[in-house]
């Protein structure tokens, strides 16, 4: 066995060509990259996407296949679909907090300009409780229609 072998032609059991579609983007040193890819898209589809991409491109294709491969076998169901998913929960919790953290802070800043007309005119927490639905209101609102018009999936 030659140390030569990118590991796509090691792992295919074949000479490597001095012009070896793979042997720029799975290196010898990295055999369970081209594994995952392999196991997922099979080596001729990959081979046949990589020969129709321009050259500069090649790398981030090859990175991407890796990617989404690994998903794939992490998660067999969804694979990056279900990793974008969770990242658009986790913004959306996140975008949840930001809006109730603004709408304490827009109460505490009233209350602090006005204290004595806080105290005689309305009760704080009642008052918080309003001003808090109506920010939330308001980030729903704005969250359903950017996923509606972005993602295509909430």
């Amino acid at each position: 066995m030659s140390s030569g072998r990118c590991a796509a032609c090691r792992y295919l059991r074949r000479r490597c060509a001095p012009d070896c579609i793979f042997s720029p983007y799975f290196p010898s040193n990295d055999p369970p990259r081209f594994v995952s890819v392999h196991r997922i898209y099979g080596a001729s589809n990959v081979a046949k996407l990589l020969q129709q991409i321009p050259t500069h491109l090649r790398a981030e294709a090859a990175d991407c296949l890796y990617f989404e491969a690994q998903r794939r076998v992490e998660d067999p169901v969804y694979g990056c679909v279900g990793l974008i998913f969770l990242l658009q929960q986790q913004i959306h919790n996140a975008e949840g907090q930001l809006a109730k953290t603004q709408a304490e802070i827009a109460v505490l800043k009233s209350q602090a300009q006005h204290p004595q007309q806080a105290q005689q005119y309305f009760e704080p927490q009642s008052d918080f409780n309003n001003l808090l639905q109506q920010q939330l209101d308001n980030v729903a609102t704005n969250l359903s229609f950017s996923n509606q018009a972005s993602s295509g999936f909430m």
